[in-house]
C-alpha cells in the first residue's frame, strides 16, 4: 500500500474508534492532522491489542517487538506500523514516549489498582499524557512549559474517561478509582466489582475525580498559546469535547454505572466553533503565568524525554537561582563591611 493509503486506513480507524478525537482533529492543519491520525491509530491498535486479548502480558510483549521494529526502520507490513515508522523518522520521535505508553498498557495487563490519586495520575500519564507529549513533537514544539501543559491535558482526559467508564470497567473486573477515596466513602472494592451498583457514595467519588480533571483542564489552557497558531483550535477542541463528557456525566448525577455519558453531534459542533473563537482570543492575550507551573510529578519524565536539550528550566527554578545569587551577594557585602570595621586602625 502507498503512504496515502496507509493514512486513509488510519483515518478510517479513528473515525470508527474515537469520534471525539476525529472531531477535534478536523481543526488541525493537514501537516499535523495526518501524522496525528497515524499516532492515534497506532495507540488505538496497541490499546485494543491488550484490551481484547486473553493473554494480555503476551500482547504487551508483541507490541514491544513491533515498536522495536518501527524504530529499527523495519515495521511489520500493516498500515499502522508502516505509517508510524514514517512518523517516527520524520519527527525524530523520542522512543521513551511510546515506551511509556506500553508501560501503562502493561499495568493494565497486570490488573493493577491505584492506591491514591498520585498513582492514578502516574497511570494516566503513561496511557494519555504520552499522546499529548507526542502531539507536541508533531507540532514541532519542544518547549518544557508547553509539554507540561500538554501532559496536564492528557491526565485530565484520562481521568474523564475513567469517571465515564466506571460501570463498564467494573463489569470487566477492572477498577481505576483511587482506593483511598473508596475507603473514605465506605465502599469495599471487592464487593463493588462482584456486584457493580450505583450509590450516593460512589457518585461522590466520581464527582471528586471529575473535579480533579477540571483543575487540569484549566491548567492545560495556559499552554495553548505556546503552540503554533494553526494548531490551537484543534487542541482547544479536544479540551472542550472531553470536558463536555465530564459535564454530561455531572448532569447524569455522576452515575456511570447505569449510564454512559455521551455527547451529541450538535454539541461537538458547538465546541468546535467555541474552540476556533477561543484560539483567536489566545492569540491577542498575554501569556498566562500558569504556563510556568511545574509539571505534574508523575508526568515530569515525559517532559524530560520530549524537551529539546538546553530548553529553559522551570521559571520557579530560575527565580530560586536568582534569589540565591542575590542572597550570596548580600552576605558577601555584609562580610566585607564587617571585615572593614574589624580592621585595626593603622598607627602613625
Amino acid at each position: 500500500m502507498s503512504h496515502s493509503d496507509d493514512i486513509d486506513h488510519c483515518a478510517a480507524a479513528i473515525r470508527a474508534g474515537s469520534r471525539s478525537f476525529d472531531a477535534a482533529s478536523r481543526l488541525l492543519p493537514r501537516r499535523v492532522r495526518e501524522p496525528a491520525l497515524v499516532l492515534y491509530a497506532f495507540c488505538r491498535l496497541a490499546d485494543d491489542a491488550v484490551d481484547l486479548n486473553e493473554s494480555k502480558a503476551a500482547a504487551v510483549a508483541r507490541l514491544r517487538d513491533r515498536l522495536d521494529r518501527v524504530y529499527a526502520g523495519r515495521p511489520r507490513d500493516v498500515a499502522e506500523d508502516r505509517a508510524f515508522a514514517r512518523v517516527v523518522e520524520a519527527f525524530d520521535m523520542p522512543r521513551a514516549l511510546p515506551d511509556a505508553l506500553l508501560d501503562g498498557l502493561a499495568w493494565d495487563a497486570e490488573g493493577r489498582c491505584y492506591r491514591d490519586l498520585s498513582e492514578l495520575r502516574a497511570y494516566s500519564a503513561r496511557v494519555a499524557s504520552t499522546v499529548g507529549a507526542m502531539m507536541c513533537v508533531l507540532m514541532r514544539v519542544r518547549d518544557r512549559h508547553a509539554l507540561a501543559r500538554a501532559c496536564d491535558l492528557g491526565v485530565a482526559m484520562q481521568l474523564t474517561n475513567i469517571a465515564r467508564d466506571v460501570g463498564e470497567d467494573a463489569r470487566e473486573g477492572r477498577l481505576y478509582l483511587p482506593l483511598d477515596w473508596l475507603a473514605e466513602a465506605g465502599i469495599d472494592p471487592r464487593a463493588f466489582l462482584a456486584r457493580p451498583a450505583m450509590s450516593p457514595a460512589l457518585g461522590a467519588v466520581i464527582r471528586r475525580l471529575l473535579r480533579a480533571a477540571d483543575g487540569l483542564y484549566v491548567r492545560s489552557e495556559a499552554g495553548v498559546g505556546a503552540l503554533p497558531p494553526s494548531c490551537r483550535p484543534g487542541i482547544l477542541a479536544a479540551r472542550h469535547i472531553y470536558a463536555g463528557i465530564g459535564a454530561q456525566l455531572d448532569r447524569l448525577g455522576c452515575d456511570s454505572v447505569q449510564h454512559r455519558a455521551r455527547t451529541t453531534g450538535a454539541q461537538k459542533i458547538g465546541w468546535l466553533m467555541r474552540s476556533a473563537l477561543g484560539a483567536g482570543v489566545v492569540s491577542v492575550l498575554p501569556r498566562s503565568p500558569v504556563i510556568y507551573a511545574r509539571p505534574l510529578p508523575e508526568a515530569a519524565f515525559l517532559v524530560d524525554a520530549a524537551a529539546c536539550p538546553g530548553t529553559a528550566r522551570d521559571r520557579a527554578d530560575v527565580l530560586c537561582a536568582a534569589f540565591a545569587s542575590v542572597k550570596r551577594r548580600d552576605l558577601q557585602a555584609q562580610a566585607d563591611l564587617l571585615g572593614h570595621h574589624a580592621r585595626p586602625s593603622s598607627t602613625a
